[in-house]
C-alpha cells in the first residue's frame, strides 16, 4: 500500500507544529528564568494563570483539559501549591471529590508578581511584529488546536 504524501498545505503545518514545539521549549526556559526567584516554575506559573484567569472556581480536571495537559500533573503541582499555602480547595457543591482549586491571597500576590515580570518581557519579545501578524499566527494556531480538541472528542 503506497504512502500517502504530504500536501503542500500539510507540510506547511508539519513545520509549523515543529516550530510550535521549539518554541513551546524556548518559552518553558524563558518562563523559568521569569519567575525563578519567586519560587514559581513555567509549569507553576500556567497552572496559576488557569486558576486566576479562570471566569470562575474550577476543578482540577477543568482546568487540565483547558490547558490540553493531563490530570495527574496538574493535581501533583497544585498539591504543592496547597501545601505552600498559595491554593485552597474550596467545596463544588456538583462533585464532592472534585473540589473548586482558588487562589489564596499569597497566591495572588505571587500571580500579580510574576505577571508584572511578563509584561515587559513580552513587550520586549513583541517589537517588529504587527498586530495583524500577530493575529493571524494566534488565529492558524488556534484553528489547529481546535481540529485536535475536536478529533481528541471524537476519539474518545
Amino acid at each position: 500500500m503506497p504512502i500517502e504524501q504530504r500536501t503542500k498545505e500539510g507540510e506547511a503545518v508539519t513545520a509549523l507544529i515543529l516550530e510550535a514545539f521549539r518554541l513551546n521549549g524556548r518559552l518553558l526556559i524563558a518562563g523559568d528564568r521569569l519567575v525563578s526567584d519567586l519560587g514559581l516554575t513555567s509549569a507553576r506559573w500556567q497552572i496559576l494563570g488557569a486558576i486566576a484567569y479562570a471566569q470562575r472556581p474550577e476543578s482540577v480536571a477543568w482546568h487540565a483539559r483547558t490547558m490540553g495537559v493531563h490530570r495527574q500533573g496538574v493535581q501533583r503541582i497544585v498539591n504543592e501549591l496547597h501545601k505552600e499555602g498559595i491554593v485552597e480547595f474550596e467545596p463544588n457543591p456538583q462533585h464532592k471529590r472534585a473540589q473548586f482549586v482558588v487562589l489564596t491571597q499569597k497566591g495572588r500576590h505571587l500571580y500579580e508578581a510574576a505577571d508584572a515580570r511578563q509584561a515587559p518581557w513580552v513587550n520586549d519579545l513583541s517589537k517588529g511584529l504587527s498586530p495583524e501578524e500577530i493575529m493571524t499566527a494566534q488565529k492558524v494556531v488556534g484553528l489547529l488546536r481546535s481540529r485536535l480538541e475536536d478529533a481528541s472528542t471524537q476519539a474518545d
